[in-house]
């Protein structure tokens, strides 16, 4: 074990936190709790499973300031790499994306305001507050859309330290790459190619599993030192 190792393992720690964090509110509360055109029913089920929904709260907030320790984590890997791109990664990958999540949030709190109907709402009826509630709810959504750009450009700087750094597989850095491009596809289609988002994302899918298998390669073998070449040595050098 290389004195990199524990860095490596930590990240991968981190990293597996996130992808653990932020498929909840991403994936698991919108497939739970929201009804396609139904606002109604949409926020009946937050009323009842309010918990969980908080939890998606939570599970965000979580997100951003996890995301922000990784790359403070990679930075650390790789300071002896490159100093001006670990630092990029963290600006690209943690700080941007953290605020991101945070505002984000914003959204759902909003929703979750109006679901208790408060008193200075009352000047609308019921389907109005179910309707202004499924807007924030969709407004998060849309916010997902925005935020692929930074999850795809932090993933290029973090790429091009593993091809540098000789203690990382490259061919990590290569599929980061093309998992980087998957996000920044994706954002694009959201923004200006709606009509191509279903099949752009069907084949940017597959992409981003590297970083799963890149997490995974972290916890198990962390960094190696003897995945450099050793600089050759002269009759010279040993005099």
């Amino acid at each position: 074990m290389t004195n990199l190792d524990p860095k490596a393992r930590i990240a991968g720690l981190l990293y597996l936190l996130v992808i653990l964090a932020a498929p909840v509110r991403l994936v698991y509360i919108p497939a739970t709790l929201f009804v396609t055109g139904d606002a109604a029913a949409t926020v009946a089920n937050i009323t009842t499973h309010e918990a969980l929904f908080r939890f998606g709260i939570f599970c965000d907030m979580a997100s951003g300031v996890l995301m922000l320790l990784l790359t403070l984590a990679f930075q650390r890997l790789f300071d002896g790499v490159d100093r001006k791109l670990a630092t990029l990664m963290v600006v690209v990958g943690g700080i941007l994306p953290a605020a991101l999540y945070f505002f984000n949030v914003l959204n759902d709190v909003a929703a979750l305001l109006i679901v208790h109907s408060p008193d200075f709402l009352s000047v609308f009826d019921k389907p109005q507050r179910d309707a202004l509630a499924l807007l924030f709810l969709k407004l998060h959504g849309q916010e997902i859309g925005a935020a692929m750009v930074f999850w795809g450009l932090w993933l290029l700087p973090l790429a091009v330290l593993i091809l540098r750094s000789g203690f990382l597989p490259k061919i990590f850095g290569w599929g980061l790459i093309l998992n980087g491009l998957a996000y920044l596809a994706q954002s694009v289609t959201w923004s200006v190619l709606p009509q191509f988002d279903y099949l752009v994302t069907r084949i940017a899918t597959p992409l981003q599993f590297v970083e799963i298998f890149f997490m995974l390669w972290l916890l198990a073998f962390g960094a190696r030192r003897t995945l450099r070449r050793p600089p050759p040595i002269y009759p010279a050098a040993r005099a």
